[in-house]
């Protein structure tokens, strides 16, 4: 005889209610045919578990029932591994005892204590769940707290608890709950899917599970690509462009007419604009206010943005909002003084470099203008002036620092645009300052140095020894 009793169940389940008492109930046999069986129940933590009777005494081939108690408590008391409720039995020839006598039987060990049974405590419920998130545990699907809590959880319980868990970034749990009966394509108050609530705490493990799993988003209301964009997350953005781009595009529009690309420009969300670029976005879209996406990073001082919008649009620097304002008046107003140049001073400076304007160019300069700004084909002032002709604003761009060998986006240095245009002191001064020709650009440089002498008196046929231009220069 290896034991004297036999548990109805392998295990004992409580539903944890915080701040409340759980109780359960299993029932023990008596194995003996003629004997009773005196039975000692214990755990533990016997301060907060606790039986209705510690000690009883069952008659041969009978059954006896016993509540487990738990206190009051805030949070399950979880431990790896598990508490749980120890049975020992003794034989009682007379087929009863006192307590006392009981506890002092059962308290001396010997060959006639059998150990009968080890019946581990499970908590089951939502708010076991709840706690296992709350505290940050470590969950896989295969975790014992976990698995045993949503055997106690209702579908629409599972579901509840998707929302913290997607928030939380729990990508293991979401997947459990939802194969455990939670819905997937749950809405919260505001209609938003779960989708929304994943990317709006930045877990893209989270939003992956949910995509896989089937869940849609409505267009109206989740504005996943926005939030995705206000947090800087290209990764986020991408997983959502290949999962919805048949439903959602990067150039929706939330209530005030903005798409993320605005949503980038007034946070300074660079990367984010670059992929929405990349993927066919509308860099010039205008929301309620008529505004860019470049007046909104101009207003915000947002320096990278403002020229990775300048990159890909010419004619949003000179868009007017509502207001009849360019992105440059915001700047100012709102003393962003490091956009000064991108938004104006480097065209107000180009312009003074290109029509001979040396006290402009002074100007510019003084209030900060790039003297080497590059415009969208890569000229410098410099290039510009030299291009024109313009020997005393070549002299003051020099004399502030003017680059003299900066290429533009086609290779080509201000002393080329100089001799194509067939400007010999330009290039004679450009070329006394540092101006290298045999840089390879220079295409026909090489004759024209060596044609200075003969040409030097006489300027009308300088230009026509040397190489046509190439190309048209506006």
């Amino acid at each position: 005889m290896d034991r004297l009793v036999k548990a109805d169940a392998k295990e004992v389940e409580l539903v944890f209610i915080k701040g409340q008492k759980s109780s359960t109930t299993f029932t023990l046999t008596n194995l003996m045919h003629t004997m009773s069986v005196a039975v000692s129940l214990s755990t533990k933590n016997p301060s907060f578990f606790s039986f209705n009777k510690s000690f009883s005494i069952i008659p041969p081939l009978s059954s006896s029932s016993y509540t487990l108690l738990s206190q009051p408590s805030d949070q399950p008391p979880l431990t790896n591994p598990p508490d749980a409720v120890t049975v020992k039995t003794t034989m009682v020839p007379l087929g009863k005892a006192n307590h006392d006598d009981l506890r002092r039987r059962f308290s001396k060990p010997g060959p006639h204590i059998f150990k009968d049974a080890t019946l581990p405590i499970s908590f089951l419920g939502p708010q076991v769940i709840e706690h296992l998130i709350s505290r940050n545990t470590q969950i896989s699907d295969s975790d014992l707290f976990l698995n045993k809590a949503i055997s106690g959880c209702s579908r629409n319980q599972l579901t509840a608890l998707l929302k913290s868990a997607a928030v939380s970034g729990r990508a293991n749990l979401v997947r459990t709950l939802i194969d455990h009966g939670g819905d997937v394509n749950h809405k919260d108050s505001n209609g938003r899917s779960l989708i929304s609530l994943a990317v709006e705490a930045g877990n893209l493990d989270v939003l992956n599970v949910l995509i896989s799993s089937g869940c849609e988003i409505d267009n109206s209301v989740d504005l996943v690509f926005h939030y995705a964009a206000a947090i800087n997350r290209v990764d986020l953005m991408d997983a959502l462009f290949r999962a919805y781009r048949n439903s959602e595009s990067t150039d929706s529009v939330d209530s005030r007419g903005r798409t993320p690309i605005h949503i980038s420009a007034i946070h300074g969300c660079t990367q984010v604009i670059r992929f929405c670029l990349s993927v066919g976005a509308n860099p010039e879209a205008l929301d309620i206010n008529k505004c860019t996406p470049l007046h909104l990073a101009a207003k915000g001082g947002h320096l990278d943005t403002v020229e990775c919008l300048l990159e890909a649009s010419n004619y949003s620097k000179y868009a007017l909002n509502k207001h009849g304002k360019t992105a440059f008046a915001l700047a100012l107003e709102n003393d962003r003084s490091n956009l000064y140049d991108s938004l104006h001073l480097g065209d107000a400076l180009s312009r003074a470099a290109r029509i001979g304007d040396v006290n402009g160019i002074k100007s510019c300069i003084g209030q900060g203008a790039n003297v080497n700004g590059k415009d969208q084909n890569g000229w410098t002032p410099l290039h510009r002036a030299a291009f024109k002709g313009k020997l005393e604003s070549v002299r003051a761009l020099l004399c502030y620092g003017g680059e003299v060998n900066v290429v533009d986006d086609n290779g080509y240095t201000p002393l080329h645009c100089a001799v194509e245009a067939g400007h010999v002191e330009v290039a004679l001064l450009l070329i006394g300052h540092g101006a290298k020709a045999n840089l390879k650009s220079l295409k026909g440089m090489g004759m024209a140095v060596a044609l200075k002498s003969d040409c030097s008196k006489n300027q009308g046929c300088y230009r026509s020894c040397i190489v046509q231009p190439e190309k048209e220069r506006a």
